[in-house]
């Protein structure tokens, strides 16, 4: 960190710890789901149209950046995949894994 802070650099190794999505994009998030739940359960668990009606990333992605309430709901279920995944692999989930 003494090094971060003579050179100017960020210390991006800093956690939020009342923002556990901090650090994580919107298009990693729906890569993640996309690859888990595929678009017609994405479509079924969040009913929105860019998940419903010819669905692409970038509908999603430009949808859900405009959209707050779409964009907490996708959120949500990232973490809840995230907890699920981790509980069933018998190990522990921060948001900081990744």
């Amino acid at each position: 960190m003494q090094k971060a802070i003579e050179t100017g650099e960020k210390d991006t190794s800093v956690q939020h710890p009342r923002d556990p999505l901090h650090g994580i994009k919107l298009t990693m998030i729906m890569d993640e789901l996309l690859a888990y739940y595929g678009w017609d359960e994405l479509g079924k668990r969040i009913p929105i149209r860019c998940f419903t009606m010819n669905p692409s990333i970038s509908s999603s992605l430009k949808f859900l950046r405009k959209t707050p309430w779409a964009r907490e709901k996708v959120e949500a279920l990232y973490l809840a995949y995230k907890a699920g995944t981790a509980a069933k692999a018998g190990v522990g989930w921060s948001p900081s894994d990744g």
